[in-house]
């Protein structure tokens, strides 16, 4: 057996027999860049020149190839590209095995699809997120895969960043082997038991199905992409490889990746790609440190509390739910039991699954079954001397090395801190409803948090799979503080001349997922109520106040869950309501107000200059670590358009004398006690780490 050798940098060569072994090494995912490129062009030739029968390409470390290198994509991509290096694959003399383990993503599979055959290990995913990243497939994804898989179910796997399990992949026709055991050694055995000729992908017709199966892939792809550019390419795309011309369907498809890369979307987007990976950073921070949980106490069971205690269970994690009474722990068992019933009933959880999830939870009445526990968090009523009583309680019955973990959305954790014996215990984990469901998670850093804490926290974001960003204690963190000055800059809106229906609209035409005031009566109205009556006593009664929400809370409209808030229910579905339009009328004439109803640019530009003027007075403040944080919360939590990159890349792309004249639009509008952020010091720092 020959020694392994640098084919180039980026991938190693030996010869096993007649076999030829590329292995990518490339730590740490074995991105696809320029020099994992050269090295498997130059490792293709060379088993050529020494009469190789067969190569493998197979990855080191934990994966095969995690896709492309993303900091390549916004400058010319240096040759060989891979729609060249997958040529020289299928025009190799002989057949070429992709030897999947890990993950084989994005640019990965597709050299793996561009293989003759392709073998993989338990627990390997492959996939083609390129459409969530604002761009198509570029090196052949869209022309072999639906030549594998069918037309319709292309669509489905192209057009969706999900990961595809390896069972299901070779369900589908994209993997030819699960190999058990050594991967190389399988390979080789796969190569042994019979000859394998050379089989282009390229070469086969995509399976015969009915029009009416595409079509309905197509308008499920549509929908769940919003229409966006490169969804309806990809499926332009992937439709075109019925066609017979297959080299003209390749050269299309690269086109439409250039174009689409460099686009504002696929600009957008890599922003946000990059700076949800740094979100989990604290610079200075020893991760080191932090601490395996193994158990969870969590205490309070409405829905918050069992939100989180689903979300500790699917990631495997025993729960101990501690209540006040029988009857309250009564209902949060059941409604725990319940929505894991609903889930195996829907096919979203297997029957086993839920099983074990019903297993690893636990109800209890006494704080001393928290004695297990490695993390205790509280989820009960946002009230500052409940928190403390509560959080006095758990520290009491935690073992002393436990972490302490409060869920409040807007409390001041250094109160809740100060009556603690240990505050160094204590962060904030701020989940977001339902919190099974929801990526974001904000995690608190408060005065007193101890290095080993903030990093225990940041590791379990990672091990429950959300997005974690990091803030400092202040009234509503980053992102309920920004959401808070976006709402009642809608508010104002209204009260000034347009609807709540006008406003709605203008927000999910910007691409906001909901409007402020159908979000509002989604999550209820009496919990801004109950902040706005907390805060009263510091507000300045010279200030503009709009009342109208109050009003509707004393009304008992708080929203979806009592029928009616800003909307009338009468069928489930928002309606305007006539109620609430006599409200906003009678505050403007109390006001003095003449009504003017602004055009839709005009209310999309107010709310973003009340975020963006929001996000730089925190920032300023040191509430948020960095600007590029503030997109990951507002995107993940909020509903922030995603392809626009979070509210700061999109206000640095705007130009600054339209930044500067929205501003001024916003203070005047916002009136007595309006405070100026340093806007234009931070998008001029956004724009000079974005040339750099």
């Amino acid at each position: 057996m020959q020694p392994e050798t640098a084919a180039a940098p980026g991938v190693r060569f030996k010869m096993i027999g007649s076999t030829a072994v590329l292995r990518i090494d490339n730590p740490p995912v074995n991105a696809g860049s320029h020099a994992v490129r050269a090295g498997l062009a130059e490792g293709i030739a060379r088993a050529t020149r020494q009469g190789a029968t067969a190569a493998v390409l197979i990855g080191a470390g934990r994966c095969f190839v995690a896709g492309s290198d993303l900091r390549e994509f916004g400058k010319p991509l240096a040759p060989p590209d891979l729609p060249q290096v997958i040529r020289l694959i299928e025009e190799a003399p002989f057949p070429v095995v992709a030897a999947l383990h890990g993950v084989a993503l994005g640019g990965g599979f597709e050299l793996a699809l561009g293989c003759d055959y392709r073998l993989a290990a338990p627990g390997t995913q492959v996939g083609l997120p390129e459409v969530g990243l604002g761009f198509v497939p570029g090196a052949g994804g869209t022309q072999r895969l639906p030549r594998l898989a069918g037309v319709a179910r292309a669509i489905e796997l192209i057009c969706s960043p999900a990961r595809i399990p390896v069972d299901v992949a070779q369900g589908d026709g994209l993997i030819d082997r699960i190999v058990t055991g050594d991967l190389l050694e399988g390979a080789l055995a796969f190569l042994a038991d019979a000859p394998q000729p050379k089989r282009r992908a390229l070469d086969l017709t995509p399976p015969a199905e009915a029009p009416e199966r595409i079509e309905a892939a197509a308008t499920r792809a549509l929908r769940r992409g919003k229409g966006r550019p490169n969804v309806a390419e990809a499926i332009r795309l992937v439709r075109a490889s019925a066609g017979q011309d297959a080299a003209a369907a390749l050269a299309e498809e690269r086109a439409v990746f250039q174009r689409l890369r460099l686009a504002e979307d696929a600009v957008a987007l890599r922003h946000l790609f990059f700076a949800e990976r740094r979100a989990a950073t604290v610079d200075g921070l020893d991760m080191t440190q932090a601490r395996r949980i193994s158990r969870v106490g969590v205490v309070g069971g409405g829905t918050m509390g069992q939100g989180i205690a689903r979300a500790f269970l699917a990631a495997g994690l025993p729960v101990v739910l501690v209540e006040r009474d029988q009857a309250s722990l009564d209902r949060a068992m059941a409604g725990l039991a319940a929505h894991l019933d609903k889930a195996v009933a829907k096919g979203r959880l297997s029957a086993n699954e839920a099983a074990a999830r019903r297993a690893a939870l636990t109800g209890a009445l006494e704080d001393r079954a928290l004695a297990g526990c490695d993390l205790g968090i509280e989820a009960v009523f946002e009230d500052m001397a409940v928190k403390q009583q509560v959080l006095a309680r758990m520290e009491a019955a935690l073992p002393p090395q436990a972490v302490l973990a409060t869920n409040t959305s807007y409390l001041d954790i250094d109160e809740m801190g100060a009556t603690l014996s240990d505050p160094q215990r204590l962060l904030g984990l701020h989940f977001f409803s339902p919190a099974d469901v929801m990526p974001l998670l904000e995690v608190v850093r408060a005065q007193a948090t101890s290095d080993v804490a903030l990093a225990t926290g940041l590791r379990l974001a990672r091990d429950l799979g959300k997005q974690p960003v990091v803030a400092r204690v202040a009234e509503g963190f980053v992102g309920n503080r920004i959401y808070a000055a976006y709402r009642r800059r809608a508010e104002l809106l209204v009260l000034d001349g347009a609807s709540p229906e006008q406003v709605d609209a203008a927000a999910t035409d910007f691409g906001f997922a909901m409007g402020p005031f159908a979000v509002a009566d989604l999550s209820g109205l009496d919990i801004a109520w109950a902040m706005r009556k907390r805060q009263a006593p510091q507000r300045d009664p010279q200030a503009r106040y709009v009342a109208v929400p109050d009003q509707l809370c004393e009304a008992g409209r708080l929203g979806r869950k009592t029928g009616a808030g800003w909307y009338d229910y009468p069928d489930g579905a928002p309606m305007p309501s006539p109620e609430v339009a006599a409200m906003i009328e009678a505050a403007r004439q109390e006001a003095g107000i003449a009504p003017k109803v602004p055009d839709a640019a005009t209310i999309q530009r107010q709310l973003l200059a009340a975020i963006v003027n929001e996000a730089a007075l925190l920032l300023d403040e040191g509430v948020a670590q960095r600007p590029s944080d503030v997109d990951v919360a507002l995107t993940n939590g909020y509903g922030f358009p995603r392809w626009r990159g979070g509210p700061l890349h999109w206000a640095a792309a705007q130009q600054e004398a339209a930044v500067a004249a929205d501003q001024d639009a916003l203070r005047q509008a916002v009136g007595r006690g309006f405070r100026a952020g340093p806007v234009a010091r931070v998008l001029d720092q956004i724009r000079t780490e974005q040339k750099g």
